[in-house]
């Protein structure tokens, strides 16, 4: 998916886990009038092949390799939430010196321990539900972790994108197997080693931050680092406030591509506070 003129500076989405790039059809043409903008389908999820094995190694070159084909300007904006957090990171801890910066949306930073104990409770993996209607399917699409979302045409949209014709009916695009044997890498450890400016955004009322979470992050990241957190708004935050999602990145954009107006410091909010 792309967005904008080639020879513009870039601007890549990530989508989460066993999401797709559709997820950012109504928040990247906002930004194709300064930038070529692209989303990503990862591989085993969306349009995109399967692979035997996954790693966060291999989901970075990816990211990498549709920079470098997409008609990019300078060094590109990567932009990830939940999972895509994870693979943006990835990204500029082993390219950081080609990218311009990378944003973490709602993508939270947690301990070691906290990691190793994120990892244990991942769903089991089971093979996908086939629905014999395609209307079944779109009713069992649900937001993982569950939050309210009035812009239910957005959700509709989004699951009626998730869909791939199977033998005996329908079901879902990404791979079962996506996570069997995934090893989530020391994030906190490899924070010092990211080559390029990063930014966090995130919802106040994300299921993903709590208090503890939000305390590490403030000890771990840098003081030059902009936090910004959505009001109100949970982890899926670009779904359910997708203007004011729009306008904060949009403005930390701007922040970055004019450094002389210095971005001020500030330590990651405790829930409830605003910046």
């Amino acid at each position: 998916m792309r967005w904008g003129k080639a020879g513009k500076p870039g601007l890549l989405f990530v989508h989460g886990g066993y999401a797709h790039a559709h997820w950012w059809d109504f928040i990247a043409p906002a930004f194709a009038a300064d930038y070529c903008v692209a989303a990503i389908d990862l591989s085993g999820m969306g349009d995109s092949d399967y692979r035997t094995k996954y790693s966060a190694d291999t989901f970075s070159e990816e990211v990498m390799s549709v920079c470098s084909h997409a008609g990019f300007a300078k060094r590109p904006i990567i932009v990830g939430h939940s999972f895509g957090g994870l693979v943006a990171l990835k990204s500029g801890v082993l390219h950081g010196e080609k990218l311009s910066g990378v944003v973490l949306v709602d993508f939270p930073l947690r301990p070691p321990e906290s990691q190793k104990e994120s990892d244990s409770r991942r769903p089991l993996i089971k093979p996908k539900e086939i629905y014999p209607e395609r209307s079944m399917a779109l009713k069992r699409f649900r937001l993982i972790p569950s939050q309210p979302c009035e812009n239910e045409f957005i959700l509709q949209f989004i699951a009626s994108h998730s869909l791939a014709k199977v033998d005996g009916g329908w079901s879902w695009k990404f791979d079962d197997q996506l996570f069997k044997g995934f090893k989530s890498p020391n994030i906190s450890k490899h924070l010092s080693s990211v080559a390029c400016p990063l930014a966090v955004i995130y919802g106040e009322r994300s299921a993903l931050f709590p208090p503890e979470i939000v305390d590490h992050m403030s000890r771990v990241l840098e003081k030059k680092t902009p936090v910004h957190i959505l009001r109100g708004a949970h982890h899926h935050l670009f779904l359910e406030q997708p203007l004011v999602f729009i306008k904060t990145l949009q403005k930390l954009l701007v922040q970055w591509a004019h450094p002389k107006d210095k971005i001020r410091p500030s330590k990651i909010p405790q829930r409830g506070a605003t910046l």
